[in-house]
């Protein structure tokens, strides 16, 4: 069989115009960033301000507070005395091996990480559920924000906006939001579509739809989003700790580079407790706004 190079049909580009492409994107981004850097930066200090207000909050809280407050929060959404007890063994063992402040730290980072995730996700998810032109536009750019490598996004972030709170939180939102885009979509197509037809029937416009028929019956979807994006925002901290985001993943990095085995181990399995935490609990709290829902449509 002959060989037949079907790229060499194709010009191809030299090495110099490939190297001079580059050179003029890296000068356009540091000149649109000397630009706009300080702009943009002074458009997140409302951000910053509730980051650090947050942080100081849960750091300088009493102890005993933030974890009655917290179990307190985990058994009203999950009614689950075992995850409860889970909860104060866990933080417990976190404040013994001295990992309390960094775990608080991870703790206000991921819990706004996770808040901005919905608030700008669920939205977006609507709007791709509603119209199938912004579905075919938004899911491609999902696909690249889902598969582009988690270092990458520190790049442009940090040639903006510098390093620290901000850009970590940015990047870690860029990262973990397309579950809750893609599960919130997904639930809402999932409705059925009689039950749509049966609230019109009885006069009700498309918002009163999207809120008494369809978020309600997406919802148990809706959560499994949040979680994995949960999940995906804990898995971001190691990395973000590069940008300046204290919390676990400082010591993680530290004992990485240090070869610290115990340091890593103890504080990589604090970000695990938090995982395991925020897990059950958003499960649960989906199963019982299931059954809830449930049992409603039955009576």
């Amino acid at each position: 069989m002959a060989d037949f190079d079907w790229f060499s049909k194709f010009p191809k580009m030299d090495r110099e115009t490939l190297v001079e492409i580059r050179k003029y994107l890296d000068s356009s981004f540091r000149d649109f960033s000397r630009e706009y850097g300080d702009l943009i930066e002074s458009f997140f200090d409302p951000l910053l301000g509730f980051l650090i207000w947050f942080e100081k909050l849960l750091v300088q809280s009493p102890w005993w507070a933030v974890l009655l407050s917290i179990t307190a929060l985990v058994y009203f959404t999950s009614r689950s005395w075992k995850l409860s007890l889970g909860v104060i063994v866990s933080f417990l063992l976190i404040g013994y091996f001295g990992m309390w402040e960094d775990t608080m730290r991870t703790l206000s980072i991921i819990t706004v990480c996770t808040l901005m995730a919905i608030v700008l996700g669920v939205p977006i998810g609507i709007l791709m559920a509603r119209n199938n032109r912004t579905q075919a536009v938004v899911t491609p750019i999902l696909d690249v924000m889902q598969t582009m490598p988690a270092f990458v996004y520190l790049i442009p972030v940090v040639m903006l906006l510098g390093i620290g709170k901000v850009p970590g939180v940015i990047a870690v939102v860029i990262y973990a939001i397309p579950p809750v885009i893609r599960l919130t979509n997904l639930g809402i197509r999932l409705v059925d579509k009689e039950v749509l037809e049966a609230a019109t029937a009885y006069g009700a416009n498309s918002i009163q739809r999207l809120m008494g028929v369809q978020l309600p019956l997406a919802s148990p979807t809706i959560m499994a989003g949040i979680n994995q994006t949960i999940m995906m925002a804990l898995g971001m901290v190691v990395i973000a700790s590069m940008i300046g985001v204290k919390g676990l993943g400082q010591p993680v990095l530290k004992s990485i580079t240090n070869q610290y085995f115990t340091l890593g181990l103890f504080n990589g399995l604090a970000i695990v407790a938090l995982a395991i935490i925020f897990d059950r609990t958003s499960q649960a709290y989906a199963k019982r706004s299931q059954q809830h829902m449930q049992g409603g449509q039955h009576d």
